[in-house]
């Protein structure tokens, strides 16, 4: 089963979506198998992080900004501005699929990990996700 699911981010940062693709696991009635996610963008990614303390997610994205930072001269792709070219490649060192199995129709995440859309630009905006669930 496929099912999308859009998520509105609010800018630059995690956004968790634990919660609603754990709610597409238990409509589909899967108790064991895969969940696939697959984020529909070139400028947002996927990550399994910390849920429990938000500096962690904080600290995350703020190392990721000095690795990346926005309005870089070398950069020559800004045709939607400084943090265009930069999203891109946060995207790339990130992740844009995740695969995590269902064990007893529940994501098989561990105590403190959540599911979270990274926003890699400034505007945020809404952004579409793929889940697969199968056997």
């Amino acid at each position: 089963m496929i099912r999308q699911l859009s998520v509105t981010t609010a800018g630059k940062g995690l956004t968790e979506i634990t919660e609603e693709v754990n709610a597409v696991v238990r409509e589909t009635g899967v108790r064991e198998g895969l969940c696939t996610l697959l984020i529909q963008h070139t400028s947002a990614s996927l990550v399994i992080q910390e849920n429990a303390d938000p500096s962690a997610r904080h600290d995350l994205a703020a190392w990721l900004d000095r690795l990346v930072p926005d309005g870089d001269p070398q950069f020559t792709h800004a045709a939607e501005g400084p943090d265009d070219m930069p999203a891109h490649i946060k995207a790339a060192l990130t992740a844009t699929t995740l695969s995590i199995p269902i064990v007893n129709g529940r994501l098989g995440l561990g105590t403190w990990q959540g599911i979270y859309v990274w926003e890699h630009r400034r505007r945020g905006g809404t952004r579409h996700l793929l889940i697969h669930v199968g056997h």
